[in-house]
């Protein structure tokens, strides 16, 4: 690999009162593409300054490959930093623009004219190398700042929100461009962004951030199926979460023939789940509590929050087959609200107990056209205990 291992080692910084980032652990690997995800003011890119040279923590180190870099100045660091309103030199053609750091070195002629026509080709902008950045669009502008921090060939590119002043369709593109520059260049990324979709797309791994606070990092189907906090739940993608108490615990086999837990939880906002035609008299008088499987083994008693993720919620009109199964949670409700997306139909339903639940409905074929499903039907609510997932953790 030809990027550097990055550790945050125990960084804190405040700011008079406010305090910017709280105690941060954690190692990015070589040439991994790394993302610092969370909402605006939450320390993301105080950290990346920190990383990058232009801050300087109240606390704690930053090593670089197990060096700490934080007696050294930002230009001394083996890292370069691609900014979100692109910082280019407008009097300059964009071969200049890239050429600068190289100037700046006096590296010779030759080296800097080859190098410069090697980055260019690497963000496709050969054929605009003679012009000014006010005759480029604005991704073209983005393509050019990250040509000239690459040139220098750095261990390690940050990346401060490089997308955001972009239009979505620009975006989308330019994001995947870049995922394929740091596939061919194979150095660390370290890219700091607020939209969640931009991070599950890219990143090898996330770091979830809140409040100066790291709540989570992982892979980002690790972040997205086993969120470690209720604001992970509900920052990243959309998600029905609401609280519980653990009623009881037992040993389960999934349907793959390995053991976890299943828990059952008193769940005030659905209530009591639906009686089906298939129950018998006994479990028709019974209430029946919202089921869950639980890798952590919680307490009866313990509170705590489950969530389910819109797309693993099953809508029918009529009364599902569970097959016997006793793990699927079954409720009835009210549409309240349908909306046609195209690729897909969501559906708001208001249960019984007054729970307001999102399903969303992909389809699949060229027949589902539009949702058979209408504002006001009676449906039933239905997903597997293996879908959803608890979340124990009080956010900070």
């Amino acid at each position: 690999m030809k990027g550097s291992q990055v550790t945050i080692d125990h960084v804190s910084k405040r700011f008079g009162d406010f305090v910017a980032l709280d105690d941060i652990n954690f190692t990015i690997k070589p040439g991994e593409f790394f993302s610092l995800l969370g909402p605006s003011g939450c320390g993301k890119t105080t950290l990346l300054r920190i990383i990058a040279g232009f801050e300087f923590p109240d606390e704690g180190v930053v090593l670089f490959d197990d060096k700490n870099v934080i007696p050294l100045a930002a230009n001394k660091r083996q890292s370069n930093t691609v900014f979100q309103n692109y910082a280019l030199f407008p009097h300059l053609t964009v071969y200049e623009n890239v050429a600068f750091p190289l100037r700046l070195k006096k590296a010779p002629k030759e080296e800097i004219d080859q190098k410069v026509k090697q980055y260019l080709r690497l963000v496709q902008l050969e054929a605009h190398m003679q012009k000014k950045p006010n005759q480029l669009s604005g991704g073209q502008k983005q393509r050019v700042a990250i040509a000239r921090a690459l040139i220098n060939e750095p261990k390690v590119l940050l990346l401060d929100e490089p997308l955001s002043a972009l239009d979505a369709k620009l975006r989308a593109n330019l994001l995947l461009d870049l995922d394929a520059i740091h596939d061919k260049i194979g150095i660390t990324f370290i890219y700091v962004t607020h939209d969640q979709s931009e991070a599950l797309s890219v990143s090898d791994r996330i770091a979830v951030m809140n409040s100066g606070h790291v709540l989570q990092v992982g892979t980002p189907f690790e972040i997205y199926e086993s969120p470690a906090t209720q604001f992970v739940a509900q920052f990243i993608g959309d998600t029905n979460l609401f609280e519980a108490e653990v009623v009881e615990c037992v040993e389960h086999k999934d349907p793959n023939g390995n053991d976890d837990w299943m828990v059952t939880c008193k769940v005030p906002a659905l209530g009591k789940q639906a009686s089906l035609s298939t129950d018998t008299a006994e479990q028709q008088t019974l209430d029946k509590y919202m089921m869950v499987t639980d890798y952590e083994h919680t307490e009866p008693g313990q509170k705590v929050a489950f969530t389910i993720r819109p797309e693993k919620v099953r809508i029918t009109k009529q009364e599902p087959d569970t097959g016997g199964r006793t793990d699927i949670n079954v409720y009835k409700g009210v549409v309240e609200e349908p909306i046609y997306s195209g690729f897909q139909s969501k559906f708001y339903v208001r249960l019984e107990n007054g729970a307001l639940v999102k399903i969303f409905k992909q389809h699949t074929n060229y027949m589902e056209n539009g949702p058979a499903i209408q504002w006001k039907d009676q449906v039933y609510v239905s997903w597997s205990a293996e879908d959803a997932y608890l979340v124990e953790d009080i956010d900070k």
